[in-house]
């Protein structure tokens, strides 16, 4: 089953709460969190205090992505914050497997990201431990860009990548997603698909969560 991930990266945080039950009401599957420290990307973001407030009222799996440097300093926190995906990025996580070993025996889920311009050799190691790998179609750092077209032949060569190394692992993506091309990334291989402009900057983010969780649907079917 194809999954739909909200990012609150590009919700109104006046109206944070209400933004995200209304992607519960239409259907989302989990809640993603872009987790920035304007270090390792340009951008800050939120912490794990953001995380627990919506844990305390939103029924859906909570995905931490976590774009800061030194992330095994701060793992404990996202998850005993209520996060039940943890991912960190291949390039600044020198001892991958000990990284993801650690948010697995925190009890969560393990992911590990790759960047756009990373060869995606980079995650063999990687996914033998994994539980999911999310592949950036954006460059990290801001939500609103334009997805880069060639994520679609990446998404492709890593999904005959885990297919051969460890086939459980499932495959997320994150940036750019919309409703012109989310059919398609699905049908390139993607399981889980993150979404931040293309749901928060619509008028009814309730009907346009389950138009995008239907067109996941009809992907499926095809």
């Amino acid at each position: 089953m194809k999954l739909l991930a909200p990012s609150i990266l590009s919700a109104d945080f006046w109206e944070l709460g209400k933004q995200v039950m209304a992607c519960v009401e239409g259907g989302a599957d989990l809640i993603h969190f872009d987790v920035m420290d304007g270090h390792f990307v340009p951008n800050i973001t939120f912490g794990p205090v953001l995380l627990e407030s919506i844990k305390r009222h939103c029924p859906l799996p909570l995905d931490a992505h976590l774009m800061i440097e030194n992330p095994d300093r701060y793992i404990p926190d996202f998850v005993k914050a209520g996060a039940d995906m943890v991912s960190v990025h291949i390039e600044n996580t020198p001892h991958i497997h000990r990284t993801l070993e650690l948010i697995k025996s925190l009890g969560a889920k393990a992911g590990v990201v790759i960047n756009p311009g990373t060869p995606l050799g980079a995650l063999e190691e990687a996914l033998h431990y994994a539980d999911f790998v999310l592949l950036m179609s954006v460059n990290p750092g801001f939500g609103g860009q334009r997805f880069i077209p060639r994520s679609i032949q990446r998404l492709r060569a890593l999904k005959a990548m885990v297919e051969n190394i460890n086939p459980s692992v499932l495959i997320e993506i994150d940036g750019g997603i919309k409703e012109d091309n989310i059919v398609d990334v699905a049908r390139a291989g993607a399981d889980i698909l993150v979404v931040g402009s293309g749901i928060f900057h619509s008028e009814d983010i309730k009907v346009q969560t389950k138009k995008l969780k239907d067109m996941l649907t009809f992907s499926e079917a095809l």
